[in-house]
């Protein structure tokens, strides 16, 4: 009896670990540490599956080969997706709320980037407090991620309930369309605001290849962590600059820049300004 594709195997050895080790840090900059192997195998296994493979070592070979782009690109999707709320780490957009904003109130346009936007939920609160202090429209926000899966759910801007229990109560109403029907349970961001976002595939490693600009604000939340040291150097010094003098640089609580020969000068623990 056939009974489809061959189960995936369920260990991964120390030197398919170091094969996709290699292969995303040479195109991505992860640094994937051999502890991450069964999340290497959780994301992957469903798509080799589908392939019909059965070793790491097989899909490796296929996504490594100079034709494998398309499938190369999937498996980053798979690798890097992570899930994301609204007003996630809140002291972050108290601060824009409650001293950067009013104090910008008389700049003529800002432009913020979301820069490791995910799924969109960051690019969308900040799309909030700007359009909520800064209603006359003077603003843009720049997002940007490395996997075109969650840039096509970002655009769509449809999320389950849960990922906005965060949002305060009048922008819940301002901003967000409760679905019906087969949208039960889900909210759409309100179609004004979508359209002041711009979302784009961006390798943080590889910015040299856009020119985007410059930016008064830059959130660089929760990516840095999957860099090693000098990536993370390199990586920071290339956001910074895009960020404009007097601009400020957000990095994710659990995230440092200790160490890093930057000038920047602290705010407050993961907030940074960029003296004039």
């Amino acid at each position: 009896m056939n009974s489809g594709p061959a189960l995936v195997e369920p260990d991964v050895s120390d030197r398919e670990m170091l094969l996709f080790q290699q292969l995303f840090k040479q195109h991505i900059g992860l640094h994937l540490p051999v502890s991450k192997k069964a999340l290497l195998q959780s994301r992957l296994g469903s798509r080799m599956h589908e392939l019909g493979l059965r070793q790491l070592s097989q899909y490796h070979a296929l996504i490594a080969a100079d034709d494998g782009g398309t499938e190369r690109q999937r498996a980053i999707d798979l690798i890097t997706t992570n899930e994301t709320y609204f007003f996630r780490e809140q002291s972050h957009f108290d601060f824009l709320g409650n001293e950067l904003l009013p104090a910008w109130s008389s700049v003529k346009t800002l432009r913020v980037w979301s820069a490791a936007s995910s799924t969109g939920e960051e690019a969308y609160t900040l799309s909030m407090l700007l359009d909520h202090y800064r209603p006359d429209g003077s603003w843009s926000v720049f997002a940007s991620d490395i996997s075109t899966r969650v840039l096509s759910f970002a655009r769509r801007a449809l999320y389950p309930m849960a990922r906005g229990q965060n949002i305060p109560r009048q922008y819940l109403k301002r901003y967000c369309l409760r679905g019906t029907a087969e949208y039960e349970g889900h909210f759409l961001v309100e179609g004004t605001l979508r359209r002041k976002v711009e979302f784009a595939q961006r390798n943080l490693t590889d910015l040299g290849a856009f020119d985007d600009g410059s930016f008064d604000l830059i959130f660089l939340r929760n990516v840095i962590i999957y860099f090693d040291f000098p990536t993370k150097v390199q990586v920071v010094s290339d956001v910074l600059s895009r960020l404009r003098p007097g601009g400020y640089l957000v990095v994710g609580h659990s995230e440092s820049l200790h160490g890093m020969n930057l000038a920047l000068e602290m705010h407050s623990p993961s907030i940074y300004r960029k003296p004039e």
